[in-house]
């Protein structure tokens, strides 16, 4: 679900159980079992509801005030309950790093804003081309960014600037002409359990080049967002 459309359902659930919440205290029921069993289902409890009230007739008359505070007790309720997970889930799922540095550049620039999944690994295995956030393999109290490029049995070797993998020419237009260098490295494969990683900008990158493949249990997360700066802002 988009992130547009998210905020409309969670509001139409709230009115659909505020309403509930109205009707129900009027026919002298249990107003908020019957406004949380609505927005508990996301709706699709109102059936229920509207076959229970075919048999409950209205008994009371509410005044402005109370039905009021009927309608908003829903509504709040359900507000705080989404934003309580929202932060629940931004603490578990998600993590906030800032980019310190030139060595992903263009793809990413000092001080960019990112959300990093930290869940993505647990359904699938990294892959070449995600851009990951690991821990440092000599100084694991650190965190780096960069962008996996070969795993576990690969062979790797970088001729004048270009990286070949497993004898094949990688196709890397992200990384910018200026910033490609002309060094060669290599070759070398990447032993099991491990990934290969590398900056984009090459000729300004401490990377796996430096200091090794990077182990899979140092690995974090996959970079999926740049929130920050907003102009820039963007999925990966």
């Amino acid at each position: 679900m988009s992130a547009v459309a998210l905020p409309i359902v969670i509001l139409v659930i709230a009115t659909l159980s505020g309403w509930v919440a109205i009707d129900a205290a009027r026919r002298s029921r249990a107003w908020f079992v019957w406004a949380a069993l609505v927005a508990g289902t996301a709706g699709l409890g109102l059936p229920v509801w509207l076959a229970v009230r075919r048999r409950s007739p209205a008994v009371i008359q509410l005044d402005p005030v109370h039905a009021l505070i009927v309608f908003l007790t829903p509504l709040l309720s359900l507000l705080l309950f989404a934003a309580l997970s929202a932060l629940i889930a931004a603490s578990f799922v998600f993590q906030v790093a800032r980019v310190e540095g030139q060595a992903m550049a263009p793809t990413m620039k000092d001080q960019d804003r990112l959300l990093v999944n930290r869940m993505a690994f647990r359904v699938h295995h990294p892959e070449r081309g995600d851009i990951v956030m690991f821990r440092y393999p000599l100084d694991p109290a650190k965190s780096f960014v960069k962008r996996i490029i070969a795993e576990g049995g690969d062979r790797v070797e970088i001729i004048e600037g270009r990286v070949h993998l497993n004898g094949v020419r990688l196709d890397d237009t992200f990384v910018a002409a200026e910033s490609r260098g002309q060094g060669s490295w290599g070759p070398q494969v990447v032993p099991q359990g491990f990934y290969f990683v590398l900056g984009d900008r090459r000729n300004n990158s401490s990377d796996s080049r430096h200091w090794g493949s990077v182990p899979r249990q140092y690995i974090l997360g996959k970079v999926q967002v740049r929130w920050w700066p907003p102009s820039e802002a963007r999925t990966f």
